[in-house]
């Protein structure tokens, strides 16, 4: 009889955004670039809960632009709703990948999703890492991910 090991627990967190007035638009709606601001609360939480936050990246000699985003705005973000965003890696081999979902704390419902791609890139010579660097994986590892 084989056992098979369990996989590790995705690395994911979840954070709570009350929208505030000053991220509407003239429609009175959130404006569509604030969604990424809610994506990057949601992914600082996950980095941090595996220890490693931006003075972590920084010391690594790497930096982490993100070069690639999407997001499906499936309904209007509107002033003093509470919502609930949560940050999910979904791949760390080549590249880091977060997936995102925001939905409605007292409903449930969801209202936006995406995802964005960071790349590794040697600070000192501006190279382009093609993997992702053994310090963000060793992160993972000791924190069961």
């Amino acid at each position: 009889m084989s056992r098979c090991a369990a996989a590790p627990a995705k690395l994911s967190a979840e954070i709570e955004v009350d929208v505030p007035f000053h991220d509407l638009d003239g429609m009175n709606v959130v404006w569509h670039g604030h969604y990424y601001k809610y994506f990057e609360h949601a992914r600082t939480a996950a980095v941090r809960s595996i220890g490693f936050d931006i003075e972590q990246m920084t010391a690594s000699g790497y930096i982490w632009p993100v070069i690639e985003s999407h997001c499906r705005y499936i309904e209007s973000l509107r002033y003093g709703m509470r919502l609930l965003v949560r940050a999910t890696l979904e791949d760390s081999e080549y590249r880091v990948k977060f997936s995102y979902l925001v939905s409605d704390q007292k409903t449930g419902k969801r209202l936006a999703k995406g995802y964005t791609v960071q790349a590794a890139v040697e600070a000192a010579t501006g190279r382009l890492c093609l993997t992702t660097p053994p310090v963000f994986l060793e992160h993972l590892r000791r924190h069961g991910r």
